[in-house]
């Protein structure tokens, strides 16, 4: 019997007069794996995140949480989700510990209970050094991982991260990363994230879903979504001119350049091509000095399947 998926949406619409913000959407999403939800501003990402944690109502659709049915069972979703915003819910006049004790007695956890949990998170958020200095001291990157483990105070099963990185520098960004790839691969967590950076998707969801005008356009894994749009192709540089000359007009090429030696071939990125144009090569007795192969990006195919929002 395969486990019960963390989320399962089917026909998801909310409206807000003649406007529609989501028109009938569906997707599913395993425990223990990261989601991504992507899409332009407006595109409704924002929308399905507060249904889906509960914060608004669906005008149709059946939706299951954690295992639990969102409109006959609100309260218990609630008690198995957390949510971490954009925007930091940290009270900077409080010291680090003293924001996950606040967090731990709202969940009553008890006194004794709610101290442990704390000193536990602080630890594993890196955040010991800091647990009695004011929040207000703390740089981009701390607050960001004192706000994540105030969500983790009540260990729950499924968080929403909402852009869970915006304004940090590269290597708090990728701390932020690590933390995130922890939280699955060591509690099960899963994580439901939506963001603004690719590269963030790219790097961290198993699938990743693309919103456009309140639709899904497109979902798969990263690759997938890559071999969705064209423009992949293979640039080969020969090692000599005799070489260049007697394969140029042979393989396909679209573009050529004499002078370095390279020639452009397209290609879906699949390995079968690529194998057949080195097993010519190889036949042909034609040496290559390099062999770089390009696919397209994430940055390809969102700008290729979203449009921009309905004004």
């Amino acid at each position: 019997m395969s486990a019960v998926p963390a989320i399962s949406v089917a026909g998801l619409r909310k409206s807000y007069g003649s406007h529609r913000v989501l028109d009938g959407i569906d997707f599913t999403i395993p425990q223990g794996t990261i989601f991504a939800l992507l899409g332009p501003n407006g595109a409704g990402k924002t929308t399905a995140v507060q249904i889906l944690s509960t914060l608004i109502k669906a005008d149709a659709g059946e939706l299951w949480v954690a295992g639990h049915d969102l409109a006959r069972e609100p309260d218990k979703v609630r008690a198995a989700i957390g949510v971490t915003g954009q925007f930091s819910a940290v009270d900077s006049l409080l010291t680090g510990g003293e924001n996950l004790r606040l967090m731990a007695d709202l969940l009553h956890l008890g006194r004794s209970r709610g101290r442990t949990r704390a000193r536990e998170l602080l630890e594993r958020f890196d955040l010991i050094d800091a647990a009695h200095k004011p929040a207000a001291t703390y740089s981009g990157g701390m607050r960001r991982r004192l706000d994540l483990a105030m969500t983790m105070v009540g260990t729950p099963k499924l968080i929403f991260l909402d852009e869970p990185t915006t304004g940090l520098d590269p290597r708090s960004r990728r701390t932020m990363w690590q933390i995130v790839r922890d939280l699955v691969q060591q509690d099960g967590v899963t994580i439901f994230l939506t963001t603004q950076y690719l590269e963030e998707a790219d790097e961290l969801a198993d699938r990743i879903a693309l919103l456009s005008q309140g639709e899904l356009v497109a979902e798969g894994t990263a690759e997938e979504l890559k071999r969705l749009v064209p423009g992949g192709h293979v640039v080969v540089r020969f090692a000599d001119a005799d070489g260049y000359r007697r394969a140029a007009p042979h393989v396909g090429a679209t573009s050529r350049n004499d002078v370095a030696l390279t020639v452009q071939i397209p290609n879906s990125g699949g390995v079968k091509t690529l194998k057949k144009l080195l097993e010519w090569l190889d036949d042909q007795v034609i040496d290559v000095a390099e062999l770089t192969v390009h696919t397209p990006d994430l940055d390809d195919v969102f700008l290729t399947l979203t449009k921009e929002p309905s004004r």
